[in-house]
């Protein structure tokens, strides 16, 4: 009896949050309406990915300091995921130069907390509807080493190039030695298997310094 009556509690509150559910379609749309507002002029702007993990003073947020600054100073906004790591490198180097540093950020138990470097600003419930407005403005992505979100990310963008459903711009992956072994699988695997085509791997460019990142994104843009 008292297991059934568990049951029946357990099913009575979920019907109660059932009637909730489809109100949050307000609240998910008013983030969508919020983003739309605040980035629909700051084209061009460049997204970077990459993991939060890393220290400031870490090679990676140094080389992504670099690179989010030179492309502020010649005229792209640079957008981020908003937090530390490689988020708060991307909004530093932006923030010192001549464009918008801006930042999506997320409301996360851990990990998250957003940086001082933002001149727009913007939070986000919704994992998925923060992804959509890091996509949606950007003119190509650069993707330094991060861990499985920026993978999410990555692989978002891949989806949505390959479907046609977005322009093919820029996907730079930043430090070959990080990022190697996913393409040789992404060759001797994926593309052996026939589950995606050779001509897929064309999407992705490969950059171990700031003049490479820089020149990929200047010359698709030109």
């Amino acid at each position: 009896m008292n297991k059934r009556k568990s049951l029946l509690d357990s099913a009575s509150e979920n019907e109660t949050n059932w009637q909730y559910e489809p109100w949050r379609v307000f609240q998910i749309m008013a983030e969508f309406v919020q983003g739309i507002e605040y980035l629909a002029h700051v084209s061009p702007s460049v997204t970077i990915f990459g993991s939060a993990r890393f220290s400031p003073e870490h090679p990676y947020c140094q080389f992504t300091e670099q690179v989010a600054r030179e492309l502020s100073d010649a005229g792209f906004s640079v957008m981020s995921g908003g937090g530390p790591g490689i988020m708060a490198a991307a909004n530093k180097g932006a923030f010192a130069g001549k464009s918008p540093s801006i930042g999506l950020n997320i409301n996360l138990p851990k990990e998250q907390h957003a940086n001082i470097y933002q001149d727009i600003s913007l939070n986000f419930r919704h994992l998925f509807v923060r992804k959509i407005m890091l996509v949606k403005y950007a003119s190509a992505f650069v993707v330094f080493p991060g861990g499985w979100g920026t993978l999410d990310e990555l692989a978002e963008v891949l989806v949505l190039m390959q479907t046609s459903k977005m322009p093919r711009i820029p996907i730079i992956l930043v430090e070959t030695k990080f990022w190697q072994g996913l393409i040789t699988w992404f060759t001797e695997q994926m593309v052996s298997e026939g589950v995606i085509s050779s001509s897929d791997m064309s999407l992705l460019t490969m950059a171990d310094d700031v003049k490479t990142v820089v020149d990929t994104v200047f010359n698709h843009f030109k």
